[in-house]
């Protein structure tokens, strides 16, 4: 029998093996003797179909569904969630995964340009359409042969803040701060006060540590270790763990948010569960600070920026950002070279200054 739990689900799942294959689902119930006839149907089928070489079709949604369920443990899933929306509404007449074909992803890739998506998110919405492809083949389910397009994505300029820039927003962020149409400080509601200081905290941890939004957002007290200043910080993304040691600012935040918060996140949401991402809020607290072109990632920039300006070598960098690749972090290496071009110079000059000295 392969019947099993998995994680926090509370459905059964069926795990087996069929020919050097590991076959793996949700059954979507919580009756294990259903789940057991689940398993004993699918493994009939896939004996039918080694013997009469008859594949089982799979509904397009069905298919989607599968392929999600898979990624479940991915901190991308609500990203792919969107994605899926996304496939499924403009492939709203194909009810099997086999009726795709190469000419309908084609369509796709064009309307998403015409529409004006990045070439970044076309990509992605691209990506997941053959994940789900390559999951149900993978499965034993009848797909068509599908080709993908190349979608070429050009990096931008590296952004980050300039030293100005920088406090500008942190004046924008500033929870005390002079705002027309709402009372002085003193006089807001404790709940208006909350959400303030929680903004504030919030980018500020951002720009002194560099992680990604995802990775404060989902910060545990148990990652928290006031006494040494340490923060094991998950990378979930890249499935790593970094340690932190935290900035003055960082570590004062910490302080007072832990005597006024309970719960087991550091920042959470009303419901006491992990902060989660609005990106019209996030807009607007960029657009205040006459930063419009800015993301939370600009912040994760800035800090590696501040980094190699400030003498660390891009491997050092790598350790810090949580990169798995040294390639990632590349894109920084000209900040390096103009680091270590301004070092040459001030050893040219202080040479120099010695020898007219003398």
């Amino acid at each position: 029998m392969s019947i099993l739990r998995r994680g926090q689900s509370r459905f059964w799942y069926i795990q087996f093996q069929f020919k050097g294959k590991t076959y793996i689902k949700s059954t979507k119930t919580t009756d294990r003797q259903m789940a057991a006839q689940m398993e004993g149907a699918w493994k009939k089928q896939l004996m039918t179909e080694e013997v009469l070489g008859i594949k089982n079709r799979l509904p397009l949604l069905e298919s989607v569904q599968m392929y999600m369920d898979s990624k479940q443990a991915l901190a991308s899933i609500k990203n792919i969630k969107r994605y899926v929306a996304m496939i499924i509404k403009f492939f709203i007449r194909k009810h099997y995964v086999d009726q795709l074909t190469t000419a309908d992803i084609e369509n796709l890739r064009a309307d998403m340009v015409r529409n004006g998506y990045s070439s970044q998110t076309v990509k992605h919405v691209i990506g997941t359409v053959r994940g789900f492809w390559r999951h149900s083949r993978r499965m034993g389910y009848q797909v068509s042969d599908l080709e993908f397009p190349n979608i070429p994505t050009r990096a931008g300029k590296l952004r980050y803040l300039s030293a100005e820039e920088e406090e500008r927003f942190l004046v924008a962020i500033d929870p005390i701060r002079k705002i027309k149409g709402l009372p002085s400080y003193e006089y807001r509601t404790e709940r208006m006060k909350a959400e303030m200081h929680d903004l504030h905290d919030f980018f500020v941890m951002l720009l002194d540590t560099g992680a990604r939004y995802n990775e404060v957002a989902t910060l545990r007290w148990s990652q928290i270790d006031l006494a040494s200043e340490a923060i094991a910080l998950w990378r979930s993304k890249v499935q790593n763990e970094s340690i932190l040691y935290m900035t003055a600012r960082v570590r004062e935040i910490l302080l007072r948010r832990q005597k006024s918060m309970g719960g087991e996140f550091v920042f959470q949401n009303r419901a006491g569960n992990a902060r989660g991402y609005n990106p019209s809020s996030i807009r607007r607290v960029f657009k205040r600070a006459g930063l419009p072109d800015c993301s939370p990632h600009t912040l994760r920039h800035t800090h590696a920026t501040k980094l190699i300006q400030n003498g660390m070598s891009i491997y050092e960098v790598k350790e810090i950002l949580g990169h798995s690749d040294i390639r990632t972090t590349m894109r920084y290496a000209h900040l390096e070279k103009e680091a270590v071009f301004r070092k040459a110079r001030e050893v040219i000059e202080s040479i120099g200054n010695q020898s007219l000295k003398k």
